[in-house]
């Protein structure tokens, strides 16, 4: 059917519009069609890294139960080398730590705990392992480090836990004014009920027995 003449005016201008920009909308298409591809290889590899992690997790899991550090170790190790993003790894990092300082490897445990400080995405797994890496410092008479760790931010939820460790360190330097307020802390943030409330109030009982 032929065209009217406003209708050819339009015609043309099209062609002419598509002759002069048509290769840049080809190509804006063609990278969102990648985009969009590329995007759901992502989530698709994501959830492949996700899944094979979460396997590999299983698997320490039961080696915990055997005690068998070494095994720990190798698990554990295969699973923050090839999925080190993931959560699953900050929790095979703090496993391997435990396992390491309750077999008497304190410098293996606290380069596992830092490793989670520096590669935890969630603020409270960081928090963790700044108080066991702590526990680690203090067990070695590192008093110095161990408070410059417990005096760094973190989650308020984590206080009477902070400064209960703190209290501890104090403590065991012999400053018994410092060890009794950071107690004093722990008791004043925590519920009448709390059974943690009792345990430090023993503490707390103890020096000022010594004092």
């Amino acid at each position: 059917m032929a065209l009217d003449l406003e209708e050819q005016e339009q015609v043309d201008a099209l062609k002419a519009w598509w002759k002069q920009h048509g290769n840049k909308v080809l190509a804006l298409l063609a990278l969102f069609v990648v985009s969009v591809a590329g995007w759901h290889g992502w989530q698709g590899y994501q959830a492949r890294q996700s899944g094979e992690a979460a396997a590999l997790f299983d698997v320490l899991r039961k080696e915990l139960s055997s005690n068998n550090v070494k095994r720990i170790r190798e698990v554990g190790g295969q699973l923050i080398d090839k999925y080190p993003r993931t959560a699953y790894a900050v929790d095979a990092a703090m496993f391997i730590a435990k396992a390491n300082f309750e077999s008497g490897d304190s410098k293996s445990a606290k380069a596992q705990y830092q490793w989670v400080i520096d590669h935890a995405k969630q603020p409270q797994s960081k928090d963790l392992a700044r108080m066991r890496l702590a526990v680690v410092l203090l067990d070695e008479k590192n008093y110095a480090e161990a408070l410059k760790l417990l005096e760094a931010k973190h989650d308020a939820a984590f206080d009477p836990l902070f400064n209960d460790l703190k209290g501890d360190v104090y403590a065991l330097q012999g400053k018994s004014q410092e060890a009794r307020a950071a107690y004093q802390a722990v008791i004043a943030a925590l519920p009448k009920d709390a059974q943690f409330k009792n345990y430090v109030q023993i503490k707390l009982d103890a020096l000022g027995a010594q004092s």
